[in-house]
């Protein structure tokens, strides 16, 4: 697959929240850095990230842009709340080795109706 088709493929289990879905498609060292906390190493990692916030909150990704370019896809985003970001994605032999994202974590929590934990993933 491209990495255009991967980043479809990862919006697509995201919508549906396939926690494992999508952390399969992350290879096993992968490293995901979303910027508001410290970088996550390895797929299981990364598979309590996401296990953590579906469990906290009602997530919908609506993409708006996807880039392609040779091992790197650009997500532009929004949710149906008014949240917006973009993630960017380098893709090697069908999976992601590396993510990173940015989007605003305050107003993340708020739209959510999240009150504000000391850390971003909890204790």
């Amino acid at each position: 697959m491209s990495p255009k088709q991967v980043v479809q493929d990862w919006v697509h289990r995201f919508n549906k929240g396939d926690v494992d879905g999508l952390a399969s498609l992350y290879a096993a060292d992968a490293i995901n850095h979303q910027v508001v906390m410290a970088p996550l190493i390895g797929r299981a990692a990364i598979r309590h990230m996401f296990e953590v916030e579906f469990g906290r909150a009602t997530m919908t990704c609506i993409v708006e842009n996807v880039f392609e370019d040779g091992e790197w896809a650009i997500l532009e985003w929004r949710d149906p709340i008014g949240l917006r970001g973009c993630g960017f994605f380098h893709v090697r032999d069908d999976q992601i080795i590396f993510q990173r994202g940015y989007f605003d974590q305050l107003s993340f929590f708020r739209l959510q109706g999240i009150a504000l934990p000391e850390s971003y993933l909890g204790a």
